[in-house]
């Protein structure tokens, strides 16, 4: 009944979300969608499935919770919480309406077992929190699923864990319904009253001093001490805005001189315990100020989304991330803050089999997905940095002082270098592609900022609604365009690749043509090996884009674009003697030995490098060895095993 409600909450919720992204012209309907969601949830669950729908409705408010700030623009989510945050007033309200209602009836037949009964059912609740906060929270803690929570906080949390409300809505479900025997409706009455009043008369009014106690009403020593450098460099600003705007206005001076004063008294106080604070080291200031960073670059990617400059689809990735941020640097400061940047920007498990996926089995469409996505999250992250870069001088500097501002612009700058280097990685294997990207996302901003132009008309009154619909439906019309993702086809981009090889510069269209169709496409990130030491070759390797490094007798040599490698080890049928590695994301096309020799046969530029090739390595070739001849044995699979993937 769990997993089953809980399935259906997950799914109902996702599909709520997705409908709400798509009406965001229409807040009315976002606000009655939510609405309709809880009922729509509990009975297909509970009528159409017999599971919990208690659990469906509440996994499907935190599916939408989880998802809805990257699919529904910051205007509406907050419109959505304030109907919800008036809808709640009113059920909490009513419930305890109706309580009243209830209480009376139950009183005149309360019996002392009942007392007893209540107090059994009160230390059950206290049991079944204590087992979660001491017993479940500690082990997800050990397996990284959930941040620390202290002893106090904990301790706080077991006292104060009101639930009478709940408790009231579930027992008047069960009092008012007629197939409940008049025995059981009387027992749920009356513990359900008596638990709601037990938490509400004695855990109510006794958890400020439980809080006052654990000393969790104070703040810490270096919660004070940050406190007291906010409090100075607010105050500060403050004195500098107020200055200006007493000289725009028409005031005593002596009035304004004598203001200045008292205020300047208080902003030197501030200084002076400031100044005081020994508490905050460096260390702490760090992590404080990479949390401030991580939450700001959340606002950013939100501003970015509310303002349509962002697709809700890498909105809602890019703030996945950053959450991801928050939580690394709460649980390892600047380490966990730089690991978690560093792999948020590499590709995924997903990308390697996006590739094995269009090599293996010809689908395309994933590869094409994951590659625009990809694109469009590095390009979307270079901007945001630039944003947190001016936050940091604007904002975290005269907080925590020069040092830690400069030690964050050093990690904003190496996540910038990790940016630009997986976006040169992407540039180098898909190069047609990644322009064709780049240009889609230029002319989606364009649009974007089109339609703010034409809304600020319309707000300032010098265009009509009309026009402005009419405006907008040609913008609408060039997103419809814009949102078909160009198709990744690689058959093309091999016949580009091999166009551009001076090695067949003097091959007709024709035989380019069906080499291209020959030629496999293979992608390399660095570190690959692209071919072992002690390994016979079985096909020959062009390098479409990147470079590879070769190792041989411990001396380095260097291969580029438009060179090949793997020819003599196959020519002679002998092992090689070097070590062939990428060394940058590379574009390799790849040809086995029949087909090469094909090729060699038909070009006397291929053969003419390499015979010169060979003798340099003062190696004679036989022009025997380009005859046709049968392969040693298969070409087997495993032969570019080293790789993610091949075609």
């Amino acid at each position: 009944a769990v997993v089953i409600g809980a399935g259906v909450g997950w799914a109902v919720g996702r599909v709520a979300v997705a409908l709400m992204g798509r009406i965001g012209a229409y807040p009315m309907g976002q606000v009655t969608i939510s609405i309709a969601v809880p009922y729509a949830t509990f009975l297909v669950t509970d009528k159409g499935f017999h599971a919990s729908g208690v659990v469906a409705v509440v996994v499907a408010g935190m599916t939408m919770n989880l998802l809805s700030p990257g699919r529904i623009s910051p205007a509406a989510l907050t419109r959505l919480r304030d109907a919800w945050d008036l809808l709640a007033h009113w059920a909490g309200s009513l419930i305890f309406v109706m309580a009243a209602l209830l209480i009376p009836k139950l009183v005149p037949d309360l019996h002392p077992g009942d007392l007893g009964l209540i107090l059994v059912t009160a230390l059950a609740a206290f049991a079944s929190r204590a087992v979660v906060l001491f017993g479940l929270m500690p082990l997800l803690t050990v397996a990284r699923v959930s941040p620390r929570v202290e002893r106090p906080y904990r301790l706080a949390i077991l006292w104060g864990g009101l639930r009478g409300a709940v408790t009231l809505a579930l027992a008047l479900a069960v009092t008012e319904s007629l197939g409940v025997p008049p025995e059981v409706k009387r027992q749920v009455g009356v513990v359900a009253v008596g638990f709601t009043l037990f938490t509400l008369l004695l855990q109510g009014t006794t958890l400020r001093a439980v809080i006052g106690w654990l000393g969790l009403d104070r703040l810490s020593s270096l919660d004070r001490a940050l406190a007291d450098q906010v409090v100075a460099v607010a105050l500060q600003s403050v004195r500098e805005q107020v200055a200006e705007t007493t000289r725009s206005l028409t005031l005593q001076p002596g009035i304004v001189r004598d203001e200045a004063k008292r205020f300047g008294q208080r902003v030197s106080a501030a200084v002076e315990r400031a100044d005081a604070a020994k508490d905050l080291l460096d260390r702490d200031r760090v992590t404080l100020g990479l949390l401030a960073l991580a939450g700001h670059e959340r606002d950013v990617i939100l501003s970015a989304f509310g303002d349509d400059l962002m697709q809700a689809r890498l909105a809602e990735r890019l703030l996945n991330d950053a959450d991801r941020l928050i939580e690394a640097t709460r649980a390892d400061g600047r380490s966990g803050y730089r690991a978690t940047a560093r792999r948020a920007v590499r590709p995924g498990r997903g990308a390697r089999i996006a590739v094995w996926l269009h090599n293996r089995a010809g689908l395309s469409d994933p590869l094409s997905r994951i590659t625009a996505d990809r694109f469009g999250q590095l390009v979307a992250l270079s901007q945001v940095l630039r944003a947190l870069h001016s936050f940091v001088d604007r904002r975290i500097l005269r907080i925590h002082g020069r040092r830690v501002a400069d030690l964050l612009h050093e990690l904003l700058v190496r996540r910038g270098d990790d940016i630009e280097k997986e976006l040169e990685g992407l540039r180098l294997q898909f190069p047609g592609y990644a322009e064709r990207l780049e240009r889609r996302l230029i002319r989606s901003n364009t649009l974007a900022q089109e339609a703010r132009e034409y809304q600020q008309l319309t707000d300032d009154g010098l265009i009509g609604p009309e026009l402005h619909a009419a405006l907008s439906t040609e913008v609408a019309a060039g997103r419809r365009t814009l949102a078909k993702r160009p198709k990744l086809d690689l058959a093309l981009q091999k016949d580009e690749f091999v166009q551009k090889f001076p090695l067949f510069a003097d091959m007709p269209e024709a035989a380019r043509h069906r080499l291209a169709q020959r030629l496999r496409t293979v992608y390399a990130e660095p570190g690959d090996v692209l071919m072992s030491h002690s390994e016979v070759a079985r096909g020959v390797w062009f390098i479409a884009s990147g470079a590879a490094e070769v190792l041989q007798a411990g001396q380095v040599t260097r291969l580029g674009r438009g060179e090949m490698f793997g020819e003599l080890s196959l020519l002679l049928r002998r092992a090689r003697r070097a070590r062939v590695t990428a060394i940058t994301h590379c574009t390799l096309l790849a040809l086995d030995e029949a087909n090469f020799l094909a090729l060699a046969r038909e070009s006397e530029a291929v053969q003419a490098l390499i015979t010169a090739r060979a003798a340099k390595r003062g190696v004679t070739l036989d022009p025997a060895v380009f005859a046709a001849r049968t392969p040693a044995r298969p070409l087997p699979l495993r032969w570019l095993r080293s790789l993610h993937a091949s075609d």
